[in-house]
């Protein structure tokens, strides 16, 4: 059983940067897929960016491709998600997830963490 949680959220301004960390616990993550999912208010849950823990693939939304980073730390078993020039509509709790592997669904999740921009 893996757990995960969340932390690094807050209030910023327009523009500013964010890092979400995502600690991993309970379980060998060598062969996971580990993702970040957000959701605003009154949306649905929207992909963020992934990163397979083993080789270090990352895979990324179209609305943050080129101003979000998602990387992992081996050592630490945590995920990171740097977020910069963030905009008003990134505004959303921001989920991390781990997939025992590529090809399985998302079977963890954590509890969450606010991020609200503000313009």
């Amino acid at each position: 059983q893996v757990q995960l949680v969340e932390s690094g959220g807050g209030l910023v301004e327009a523009g500013d940067s964010l890092r979400l960390s995502c600690v991993a616990s309970g379980g060998t993550l060598s062969s996971y897929m580990m993702g970040w999912f957000r959701q605003a208010p009154g949306k649905e849950r929207e992909f963020v960016a992934a990163i397979r823990w083993s080789g270090g693939n990352t895979y990324y939304g179209d609305s943050v491709k080129g101003r979000f980073t998602i990387s992992r730390d081996n050592a630490k078993a945590t995920v990171y998600l740097q977020m910069n020039a963030l905009k008003p509509e990134d505004t959303a709790v921001y989920y991390c997830a781990a997939a025992p592997n590529p090809m399985s669904s998302y079977s963890y999740w954590g509890q969450g963490t606010q991020v609200t921009v503000s313009s």
